[in-house]
């Protein structure tokens, strides 16, 4: 069986990265992870790799090449930048214009121009769940509890929700109540949006006890999938129900699990449903 390409790994914050190194290392596979400084992760040094800013694109590349590297993902959040504070390389000075007037585009025109950089460097593209292999999101409950018609309900106008800002290049997530719409994520995330719900009337939302409502996760129909797929994990289980919601769920195929075990524990603990939706 041939080897699996030698993988540079653009990490960006969160648990993703990490998950990714870890399967890399399972399954013998050679990676070499550059580290968005201010982002990646700290325990990410366990394995090889070399820290860099955002906009040193050239350094980038050359550390990527001299580490026989042959394939690339980016994984991880990275908040957009003030392009104005960058300090670019060379190669990042003749690229940044570029990536700026992609930038005025939306963040899904911004992460393409990003993914053509590596393309036309002579890199294969991988996506996370690609790498991943059997984390993403199946059909139907994940763990012990099934939503009810109501809930199914919530959560199904949630993903519509979710989709229609997608189109806007807005985000990737939304939280339905009795048919009320409470929040759509933004530039601000996940957690901070589940943390807004949380705060809001105790009358919009559910409690402990007697939990109401969903989270909706979809990718945005612009994106390339290759890149920033919907992703939840422990916390986001933990974050939904201190906002009294009653479940979580995707299309199935299309939302990256991470921390499969814990987040089903969470998920049974808490009596939230972790549900994947059929397209």
């Amino acid at each position: 069986m041939t080897a699996a390409p030698k993988l540079g790994l653009i990490a960006g914050g969160g648990d993703l990265p990490f998950k990714i190194a870890a399967r890399c290392e399972a399954e013998g596979r050679a990676v070499f992870i550059i580290r968005l400084a201010g982002f990646a992760d700290e325990h990410l040094v366990r394995w090889p790799g070399q820290e860099f800013g955002m906009a040193e694109i050239g350094r980038i590349l050359k550390t990527m090449k001299a580490e026989g590297c042959e394939a690339v993902c980016l994984a991880g959040y990275v908040n957009r930048p003030d392009f104005k504070t960058l300090k670019p390389d060379f190669k990042g000075a003749t690229l940044l214009p570029g990536i700026v007037a992609a930038a005025t585009k939306g963040d899904d025109a911004l992460l393409r121009k990003i993914l053509s950089v590596f393309e036309a460097e002579g890199y294969a593209v991988e996506g996370a769940d690609d790498i991943l292999g059997g984390e993403a999101l199946a059909a139907g409950a994940l763990g012990a509890i099934t939503p009810t018609p109501e809930q199914m309900t919530d959560l199904k106008k949630a993903l519509h929700v979710a989709e229609k800002s997608g189109e806007l290049d807005i985000g990737q997530g939304a939280v339905v109540c009795e048919g009320l719409v409470l929040a759509v994520e933004a530039q601000e995330g996940t957690d901070e949006m589940l943390r807004r719900v949380a705060g809001l009337p105790a009358d919009l939302h559910g409690a402990p006890g007697a939990l109401k409502g969903a989270l909706g996760k979809a990718p945005k129909p612009i994106q390339d999938l290759r890149v920033d797929m919907p992703v939840i994990g422990p916390m986001t289980v933990e974050l939904a129900a201190a906002a009294g919601l009653a479940g979580i769920g995707g299309f199935a195929g299309r939302l990256i699990i991470i921390d499969h075990e814990a987040l089903v524990e969470a998920a049974d603990r808490l009596g939230l449903f972790v549900w994947g939706v059929e397209r």
